[in-house]
């Protein structure tokens, strides 16, 4: 650029022209992407760490079937407890033991220990 006071140029600000990465990249540095690839572990592993799904369905689906398993152990559930026998036939053979209490004296009892759970108590 010329000082147009003086007339005359002045030198440009020194540029520096040193690459950024070296001019012999690290090979294993340069492959450490392809390095971790071939250490990481099977999907069989991530399945019995819980870190994936044993699902082999699609990503999308997932959500899905996990709904549907949740309902099918509840209806599961449901079926088991309607086939449970009545608290009277088990104290009939012997399995329970009848509650020498009041039906009050439980109701107060339960009435309490809510109470207690409610404030931490218990």
């Amino acid at each position: 650029m010329a000082d147009k006071e003086t007339g005359a140029t002045a030198s440009p600000a020194p540029v520096d022209e040193t690459p950024i990465s070296p001019s012999r990249p690290n090979q294993g540095r340069k492959n450490s992407l392809e390095q971790h690839l071939m250490h990481r572990p099977e999907r069989h592993e991530l399945v019995e760490k819980n870190i994936l799904p044993a699902s082999n369905a699609a990503p999308g689906l997932q959500a899905h079937q996990k709904e549907l398993e949740k309902h099918m152990r509840a209806d599961s559930l449901n079926e088991k407890i309607a086939h449970r026998p009545s608290p009277e036939a088990l104290l009939k053979e012997g399995v329970l033991h009848e509650d020498p209490r009041s039906p009050e004296e439980k109701y107060a009892e339960a009435i309490e220990e809510e109470y207690a759970k409610r404030e931490g108590g218990a």
